[in-house]
């Protein structure tokens, strides 16, 4: 299968989207802004091969200079969407959070991509049948979540919405099979599976801390000992960035504003407006050095 992974402003897990697709045999372009990106890109991802190789082939150099080799050769890189969709079976779409830029991008490649062609969107948090409704091919259309780091997370939801057609279903599960995962099916409902019971989740220890109910630390600490979970609400806020949660909650909260699971923060809204997104900007719920 050839694949096109159109990526913006590239972040570490899409990157590691197309390494996993390469890896396991698939030919894929990986598509951003700028060539500078998509050379940081590339680096990284030699950079993870190498890495990977030292714990996989550790008594076998040899093959695993020929692994990363085979690897590399899969991987092609372009700042031109359209003029590469046509060859493609398969385009994973993993840009900004904002239907309407998802859109834009979606009626472009529309119109180019052969029409077997099925597209797929990574969004964690918007509908995939709005963005298949901007396209012709509402049957092959759905959605797949990869979790990050995407090396480790064996899970990915595979969204079917009520046009998706069964054929386009079963390629997209073959697919997330074929790189290593685990796929899990869900309709197109907010959040998907463990987003629609994560982020209320994370949600609802921000407001026991903005009710001074708790401190954020000794939430963590009570979800970390006394739930088992390997990171606390707020450390898992600042992993997953503050400014995507907000961006999920507001989604959420505009599609069902009665919904008191899906009611926006005060505290989070004011920590967005002032830059501090977790562990990418260095300052969130905690800061980082």
């Amino acid at each position: 299968m050839r694949g096109l992974i159109v990526n913006r402003q590239c972040v570490c897990g899409n990157t590691w989207k197309m390494l996993v697709a390469a890896a396991s045999g698939h030919t894929v372009v990986l598509v951003d802004q700028s060539d500078e990106i998509l050379k940081k890109s590339t680096k990284g991802i030699e950079e993870s091969l190498k890495r990977v190789i030292k714990k996989k082939f550790a008594d076998k150099p040899e093959a695993g200079a020929e692994f990363i080799k085979k690897t590399l050769k899969n991987l092609t890189t372009s700042t031109d969407a359209a003029s590469v969709v046509h060859s493609t079976d398969l385009v994973i779409e993993a840009i900004v959070e904002n239907l309407e830029v998802k859109n834009k991008l979606f009626q472009t490649l529309d119109k180019f991509a052969p029409e077997h062609t099925i597209f797929a969107s990574n969004t964690s948090s918007l509908q995939i049948t709005k963005m298949a409704n901007a396209t012709t091919r509402q049957d092959r259309f759905g959605g797949l979540h990869f979790f990050n780091p995407v090396p480790m997370m064996k899970l990915v939801e595979v969204i079917k919405t009520p046009m998706t057609s069964q054929k386009t279903f079963e390629s997209l599960v073959d697919f997330s099979k074929a790189v290593g995962k685990s796929p899990v099916s869900c309709k197109d409902t907010p959040g998907f599976i463990v987003n629609r019971l994560l982020v209320p989740y994370m949600m609802e220890a921000v407001r026991l801390f903005e009710r001074g109910d708790a401190s954020k630390e000794d939430i963590d600490v009570a979800m970390k000992l006394g739930a088992g979970y390997p990171m606390g609400p707020f450390e898992l806020l600042d992993y997953v960035g503050l400014d995507t949660s907000k961006y999920i909650i507001d989604g959420w909260h505009s599609l069902e504003p009665n919904n008191p699971l899906f009611a926006p923060s005060p505290l989070l809204n004011k920590l967005v407006e002032e830059k501090k997104l977790g562990k990418k900007t260095g300052e969130g719920f905690y800061k980082y050095k």
